[in-house]
């Protein structure tokens, strides 16, 4: 029936009188003009009925997932599929006199119609990632690496499908081609592989999310997590720059990621203040007696006072030299103060760790470190914390009759008036 409804105008021009050879030539390219016609007169229709039927139907779901597949054209690129499926059912019929070209026209269809599936895959799958991102449970997952595995295997068995076709050969004579050549193969997909492993055991370990802050000072990374592929992952640093890390390096080398800060209760503060040496010294009693108007240490010195003067006297200390029995010294004090004024503070979280601490002592000076938890965790409202925390340490240390170590300046050594006439 094909047959002979394509011999029909080849047949007519016989009968007029014309060669054969220019009638089959006629023949075939009328038959295939009127074919791809046809065909996509019915891809044009197809697609305004898909996409009329998709719309009201993502329209009327409640699942958004139909959106996604609407806004990525996947109904597009499925209108194509039956007009292949028509061109591939009539293109031996247009060239039934023509043998070589059908052959090389029917691999051209099929090349085309695995390129289709191709493309209608990779659709399919960014829809799923776009969906899925907006679900809260796999909103910091890496899908987009999962996207390209999925795609890297869907390309592989495309152009091996794509190599058969062209070679009328099976697939799986590639596959085995492929299992003596997988030295070369592995070499050539090394980073891909190393990717893929990585990237499992990123999300296995739950190692990073997207959103994370990490920092990873071998590649000058500090910043938020934005993106998650199987080769690289990328890292919006704070000056508003990007770097790209490979995404093996994040299971081979060591980083620091944020997250179980921000999900605490609050972030650390860990600074020192470094006292001079020389400064620190016993208390008299005139000094604590005019310590004792600072309101924060006021009942600590008094209760101090009492206590150590009881041991002094049950003790018989003699207190002509201030370094016999037990004294209050302007460092212990200090450091007492600053303890009051913390657990005082607003910004600090008081159910964490909060300490002020003497170090090892330094060529410097004696370190005094501040430990303690902004409530705050926010990186602009932090650093606007600690600063409060230390402008006011700063300038009550003189209260003390302590002094803050740095290293001498050009105004440090300035001659006096006597020096001056020497000179």
């Amino acid at each position: 029936m094909d047959k002979d409804l394509g011999r029909l105008l080849y047949n007519y021009l016989l009968e007029t009188g014309m060669a054969e050879g220019l009638a089959a030539y006629i023949n075939v390219f009328v038959l295939m003009l009127v074919v791809l016609v046809l065909v996509f007169l019915l891809d044009i229709l197809l697609w305004k009925i898909l996409r009329a039927v998709s719309v009201r139907l993502a329209r009327k779901s409640k699942n958004n997932f139909d959106n996604f597949l609407v806004a990525h054209r996947v109904p597009r690129y499925v209108a194509h599929v039956i007009p292949l499926l028509i061109l591939l059912r009539f293109v031996p019929v247009a060239f039934e006199d023509f043998d070589y070209a059908a052959i090389i026209a029917l691999k051209t269809i099929k090349i085309l119609f695995v390129f289709l599936t191709l493309v209608i895959f990779r659709k399919f799958l960014k829809s799923v990632n776009s969906y899925l991102k907006t679900l809260p449970k796999f909103r910091d997952k890496p899908i987009d690496s999962y996207v390209q595995v999925f795609m890297i295997f869907a390309w592989a068995i495309g152009i091996l499908t794509i190599f058969a076709i062209v070679t009328d050969t099976t697939v799986w004579k590639f596959f085995t081609a492929l299992g003596a050549a997988s030295a070369v193969v592995l070499l050539i997909f090394k980073d891909s592989i190393l990717g893929l492993v990585a990237s499992i055991q990123v999300t296995i370990n739950d190692m990073v999310r997207i959103g994370d802050w990490i920092t990873f000072e071998k590649y000058g990374a500090d910043g938020d997590v934005v993106e998650i592929s199987l080769a690289t992952v990328k890292v919006r640093n704070f000056d508003m720059t990007t770097t790209t890390i490979p995404t093996y390096a994040l299971i081979s080398d060591s980083f620091k990621n944020w997250r179980s800060m921000q999900a605490s209760g609050g972030r650390r503060i860990k600074r020192s203040l470094i006292i001079k040496q020389k400064s620190i010294r016993f208390l008299t009693d005139e000094e604590v007696e005019r310590l004792k108007k600072i309101y924060l240490i006021e009942a600590y010195i008094t209760t101090r006072s009492q206590q150590i003067k009881s041991h002094n006297q049950d003790n018989q200390i003699n207190k002509e030299l201030l370094v016999n029995g037990r004294n209050l010294t302007n460092f212990g004090v200090f450091r007492k103060y600053v303890t009051n004024y913390l657990e005082g503070h607003s910004a600090i979280n008081k159910k964490m760790t909060l300490m002020v601490r003497q170090l090892q002592p330094t060529s410097q000076g004696i370190p005094l470190e501040v430990y303690a938890f902004s409530s705050d965790k926010r990186w602009e409202n932090y650093e606007y914390v600690m600063a409060d925390i230390f402008d006011h340490l700063l300038a009550a240390l003189p209260y003390f009759s302590l002094e803050l170590f740095e290293l001498p300046s050009s105004t440090t050594f300035v001659p006096t008036s006597e020096e001056e006439t020497k000179i």
